[in-house]
């Protein structure tokens, strides 16, 4: 018994130690299959493990667990429309199913389905995100044209032969100084993706492939099950936004220090910059907005203060700033308005922060 428990031990470091082959393919190459790979179908069991250390917001308490250590994924997908990935943890189970433009979400806990119907124009970050095949084509749309491609070392991941990828932004200013991706180089499904920030030999995000292979639809695995006394509720997209769903309309510029606005699906969020270097800025009422700022402050953030751009001595804002490897976030409350702002993306506290004072010298004059 002894024996084939330590055998068992033995196995992961076992197949990490087999030789690795991988076909001759350039960067390019490489990076087409993996964006060919999204029509192929597949199934698998997948690990993230990620370390922004950002602080926990209650407003946002859905993200934070993806963000802040290990989510475990089982995932089915038949096309890029017709999916589901499973949540797995020791309190049960959370069921993504993605069928056309509907979404359906299964809670064990809860022992509730809850069907969505309709596109989501807009939601926030979710398990599904983080499986390395959808995950590594996401961050290749983003790091766009300009970014610089080279090969990296054949690996063994999820018991293959993988070749590697790594991807750097065209710009400085983003918070990714790279991405390394490790695909199948046969069917370009990528097995292993990691995240890294500026001056850190470890990723501040992996997401890998333990297990995965082609799969044929069947058995209705891509149908949503509920016992006989779950429930079942029914919504739109917009009601299911969470957080999202009741931000404050507000009039932005054109430009936040030196970032263009970009088009944005919901005039509520206004986004700046592009890809891998983006932020993001939302306008809370005050209802929510006010709570925002002090969970911040209580989460450890840094407190800030803004002048006025009168230069009398007056204060324009009180704020917070809270910072991790890939992610910075700032939370502003003007005097003269009467919503609270948070701006959050992949660029620097500085950056955010000189984005910060643009916002106040620009609803000083528009209210």
């Amino acid at each position: 018994m002894l024996a084939g428990v330590a055998v068992l031990c033995c196995l992961p470091a076992l197949a990490s130690a087999l030789p690795v082959s991988t076909p001759n393919v350039t960067p390019q190459q490489l990076e087409q299959r993996i964006l060919a790979s999204q029509r192929l179908s597949f199934a698998g069991y997948a690990e993230s493990n990620a370390n922004f250390g950002l602080p926990p917001l209650p407003a946002f308490s859905s993200v934070t667990p993806l963000l802040n250590g290990v989510t475990r994924l089982r995932v089915w997908q038949a096309s890029t429309d017709r999916w589901r990935v499973d949540t797995l943890s020791d309190a049960g189970e959370n069921d993504t199913y993605q069928l056309g433009s509907d979404t359906y979400v299964w809670d064990s806990g809860q022992q509730l389905l809850t069907g969505i119907f309709g596109a989501e124009t807009v939601r926030l970050p979710r398990a599904a995100d983080l499986v390395p095949s959808s995950l590594a084509v996401r961050l290749i749309s983003w790091a766009g044209a300009g970014a610089t491609l080279t090969s990296l070392p054949p690996r063994r991941v999820a018991g293959q032969s993988a070749a590697g990828l790594a991807i750097s932004p065209a710009s400085s200013q983003s918070t990714i100084a790279r991405v390394d991706i490790w695909a199948a180089p046969g069917t370009g499904i990528p097995l292993l993706v990691q995240i890294f920030g500026h001056g850190s030999a470890a990723p501040a995000l992996q997401s890998q492939f333990l297990q995965v292979g082609p799969w044929t639809e069947s058995g209705g695995v891509l149908a949503p099950q509920r016992g006989p006394a779950a429930g079942f509720t029914a919504t739109s997209p917009a009601s299911f936004a969470g957080v999202l769903k009741n931000l404050a309309t507000v009039r932005l510029p054109d430009d936040l220090a030196g970032f263009e606005r970009q088009p944005s699906p919901l005039p509520q969020i206004h986004i700046y910059g592009s890809g891998l270097t983006a932020f993001a800025v939302l306008a809370f009422p005050p209802s929510q907005g006010g709570q925002l700022l002090s969970d911040a402050l209580d989460a450890g953030a840094r407190s800030l203060t803004l002048p006025d751009p009168d230069g009398d001595g007056t204060t324009a804002g009180t704020g917070a700033v809270a910072g991790a490897p890939l992610v910075n976030l700032v939370v502003l409350k003007l005097s003269r308005s009467p919503v609270t702002y948070l701006l959050v993306g992949l660029v620097s506290q500085a950056s955010l922060e000189q984005a910060a004072n643009a916002v106040v010298a620009y609803t000083r004059f528009h209210r």
